[in-house]
């Protein structure tokens, strides 16, 4: 993996420490100060795997003399009852920070695959999975990391970087046109999309010089009515598909012709991928 990694990662990774563990682990006092054990991480089932990352950094904020070894690449599509990775050091560290660990390593594998599962249903189709804003409280930079691992590309990452015009937006500023003038006179450069409901809305869009068009829950029959609108206009919007698509269904969208499609239940549905940590005090 090259992508680079959120810069609150370490933050992220004490905040769950700190939620889990308080004032100290009371069951793995039980066992000695001086005990040392062997831990095994197994998938129980197919997965893309994302996320050692963090449970490298758990493992380094409880005791550093925790190693760590993967078998599995950050990425890689692995197969049920594959072995993840091996850690050997302090037993109380390994039992301390085993669910933190996982519930990292759970999470964003499971977000990574969904993703992949997307991008793979409209492999071809030169049509792009996005994600959307509808993250996890907390784990916003971990699961647009980990849509990147499973092949998807980024929405915005939050309010600050992008401008999505929505129909509460246009109907305060009086128009689409409106809302697009003011965002270009108060955000310069910064990508303006607008959320349009139907054809006409779509027309007031290109009138207005958007940057891309959002269009929400179209018929498939508009949809590419929609693209041939755009692919005849000097300069083309970036159409975005976007409002209750599932497996099911983004084959056709994307066939459309449409640039992206955004879907929410990438970051927003996902179930933890089903993981097993067994350990074993050294003798």
């Amino acid at each position: 993996m090259s992508e680079a990694l959120p810069p609150d990662l370490a933050a992220c990774v004490a905040r769950a420490l700190a939620e889990d563990v308080g004032a100290g682990d009371l069951t793995a006092a039980l066992v000695p100060a001086t005990a040392r054990a062997h831990a095994r991480v197994i998938t129980r089932e197919a997965a893309v795997v994302c996320g050692a990352p963090w449970v490298d950094e758990v493992f380094r904020q409880l005791d550093p003399a925790v190693k760590v070894r993967w078998h599995a690449a950050e990425g890689a599509s692995v197969a049920a009852n594959e072995l993840l990775f091996e850690a050997v050091g302090p037993a109380r560290a390994l039992l301390t920070g085993e669910r933190t660990a996982l519930n990292f390593l759970q999470t964003l594998s499971a977000t990574a695959s969904a993703a992949h599962r997307y991008v793979e249903a409209i492999r071809g189709t030169g049509c792009r999975i996005l994600d959307t804003r509808k993250t996890l409280p907390g784990l916003r930079l971990a699961q647009k990391y980990a849509v990147r691992c499973g092949g998807g590309r980024n929405h915005r990452i939050g309010l600050f970087d992008g401008i999505l015009i929505k129909e509460n937006h246009i109907a305060a500023a009086g128009s689409i046109g409106g809302a697009v003038a003011q965002a270009r006179t108060l955000c310069g450069k910064v990508p303006v999309e607008v959320e349009v409901e139907t054809l006409a809305e779509l027309e007031e869009a290109f009138a207005a010089d958007a940057d891309l068009a959002l269009l929400d829950e179209f018929s498939l029959a508009d949809l590419a009515t929609a693209v041939a609108r755009n692919r005849a206009r000097t300069r083309p919007l970036g159409l975005e598909a976007s409002g209750g698509i599932d497996l099911t269904s983004i084959g056709a969208i994307a066939a459309t012709g449409v640039d992206f499609i955004s879907v929410g239940s990438i970051t927003k549905h996902v179930r933890a991928i089903d993981l097993s940590m067994r350990l074993a005090l050294e003798t």
